[in-house]
């Protein structure tokens, strides 16, 4: 057989060892001068390091162990722009863009050198004390990244839940009993207890997964930060970036993405805005104090893309804008929701530039999401906005 084979092969060359482990001593000595010989010199005898990977090469986070290669913001960026250049169902009007910018710009308050101030010539925002906590210290990243974790699919409950009973509900409970949000109470939650936190009364959509996603947290705070949101943020030194990239790579929950024909698309809405929310409570300072604030794309979501469509920068195919019209929902990681997403990212990235080339005036992305979704917030409470796209997802 030919397990036999190998035996007989061996005792044919009576030269070598016949013991075991004799015989692999031998052969080992053998490779070795063989492989010397074979080498001009000692010197040239060495071991190399694996070789770094190629610049925009990633680890897409398929599991909580592994990390980013390429800046996850960069990830956004490009494959964004590659869904908006091959979108079917959305496009981008570039003169539309134009007459926004020029809209935002009159509307600017603050002169250009006013508004060019730290963290990459971003303006700083008025952080909403009235609807958010606030003490200045730890128990302000506590609270946010329970926020932003439970920050998604208001739209099921008919008007019933916006953000602002969310914001507000969690920060009463935490008033009332600063250790309500201690990472041992997150990572154990269940769904009465969780109803309770946010203020009671009728139940927020998903519960199940807001359940999940709660104790995803509470466990990796406990596991990997002593319990602290705050030692997540001080991980990041002072980076933006790193800090998205900690978030995603730490929490499942926040790896917002799609597969649009067969490639991945980034959006990192939750994590990006858990970041923008620590920066614009922070005053840019201490904990906010992120070197990089401009490199935080937009936060695709469901009210910016509303306002761009009522403004005519995104304009639908026919069929598309039946089924927003009809308020029929559209499928999560479709075709359509995706390039929604992306194109939303996309023009926001535009406006930015058109801002900067046209007037001026340098502020960057994560400020011209805030001004649109106020804008729109105002607009779809004054009944002046068309119906936004429907999706059932956890990210948004």
């Amino acid at each position: 057989g030919a397990g036999g084979g190998k035996t007989r092969m061996r005792a044919a060359h009576t030269g070598y060892p016949r013991e075991p482990q004799a015989y692999q001593t031998f052969l080992l000595l053998t490779l070795l001068l063989t492989s010397f010989l074979s080498v001009p010199s000692c010197k040239a005898f060495t071991l190399s390091p694996p070789a770094a990977p190629r610049r925009g090469t990633s680890l897409h986070l398929s599991s909580p162990g592994l990390k980013m290669a390429a800046s996850p913001l960069d990830l956004v960026r490009t494959s964004t722009a590659r869904v908006s250049a091959t979108a079917s169902h959305v496009s981008i009007d570039g003169a539309a863009i134009s007459l926004l910018a020029t809209s935002i710009a009159g509307a600017t308050t603050k002169s250009p050198s006013e508004a060019a101030a730290s963290g990459g010539g971003a303006k700083m925002p008025e952080w909403d004390t009235e609807t958010h906590f606030y003490d200045g210290g730890d128990a302000t990243a506590q609270y946010l990244l329970v926020l932003d974790a439970l920050n998604f699919c208001f739209w099921p409950s008919e008007g019933s839940w916006e953000y602002a009973r969310l914001a507000s509900g969690l920060k009463k409970s935490l008033l009332d009993d600063p250790d309500c949000l201690s990472a041992s109470r997150l990572a154990s939650i269940d769904e009465s207890s969780l109803a309770a936190l946010l203020g009671g009364g009728d139940l927020l959509p998903s519960m199940p997964e807001r359940v999940r996603l709660v104790r995803e947290v509470g466990d990796v705070l406990l596991d990997k930060y002593d319990g602290k949101a705050a030692e997540l943020v001080r991980s990041a030194g002072g980076s933006a970036v790193k800090l998205v990239g900690l978030v995603c790579e730490a929490l499942p929950g926040f790896r917002d993405h799609s597969i649009y024909r067969g490639t991945q698309v980034f959006f990192y809405k939750r994590a990006q805005i858990f970041v923008a929310d620590i920066w614009g409570a922070f005053k840019g300072e201490g904990l906010g104090g992120f070197r990089d604030i401009s490199s935080l794309t937009m936060f695709a979501d469901y009210r910016v893309p509303q306002i761009l469509q009522s403004c005519g920068v995104m304009l639908y195919s026919q069929s598309l804008q039946k089924r927003i019209s009809d308020l029929v929902p559209i499928v999560a990681g479709s075709e359509e929701e995706s390039e929604i997403r992306a194109c939303t990212v996309q023009a926001v990235e535009m406006i930015q530039q058109a801002l900067k080339a046209e007037h001026k005036i340098d502020v960057p992305s994560v400020q011209v999401d805030w001004y649109l979704w106020q804008e729109g917030e105002a607009k779809a409470l004054a009944g002046l906005l068309p119906p936004h796209h429907r999706t059932l997802t956890v990210y948004y």
